[in-house]
């Protein structure tokens, strides 16, 4: 499927999916502000709250998504303590790979955008694969309901 050019992470409407994250006083830098490599945490914790299911729900022992890439756009400081919720969404699914987009929001004002491309993965054979058709059919209803 084609990116989504039209999707605006930064708009809460944009996602149907949240991850409601805590702020912890470890996350912050000398700075006082939450720190970038937390930032990856965040997105993590939404992709996996998205896909992990979605993926794992078929029974197909050893499927997996392994991280290929991670992008993040920092557009303002975040400060503890707070709670953020992490909107997720599907953007396009390739052959062997899917990208998810991200809008990290502190109320209704976003702090921060991101993008990840995961890759199909057998754990027992350590090697890239194209996804059963049933992930695959369920991949693609979650980006038709986004």
């Amino acid at each position: 499927m084609d990116a989504m050019a039209d999707v605006d992470l930064t708009q809460r409407a944009s996602f149907a999916h949240f991850t409601p994250i805590t702020l912890r006083y470890s996350d912050q830098d000398p700075m006082q502000h939450i720190n970038n490599c937390a930032y990856a945490a965040f997105i993590e914790a939404a992709r996996v709250a998205l896909l992990d299911t979605v993926i794992k729900s078929g029974g197909h022992e050893g499927l997996d998504f392994i991280l290929a890439r991670v992008a993040i756009d920092y557009r303002q400081e975040l400060h503890y303590p707070n709670t953020i919720d992490v909107g997720a969404r599907l953007l396009r699914l390739g052959t062997k790979s899917m990208t998810s987009g991200y809008g990290i929001f502190l109320g209704d004002e976003c702090v921060a955008t991101g993008e990840s491309v995961n890759v199909f993965y057998d754990m027992r054979t350590r090697k890239t694969v194209l996804p059963p058709d049933d992930v695959r059919q369920n991949l693609e209803a979650l980006i038709a309901a986004s």
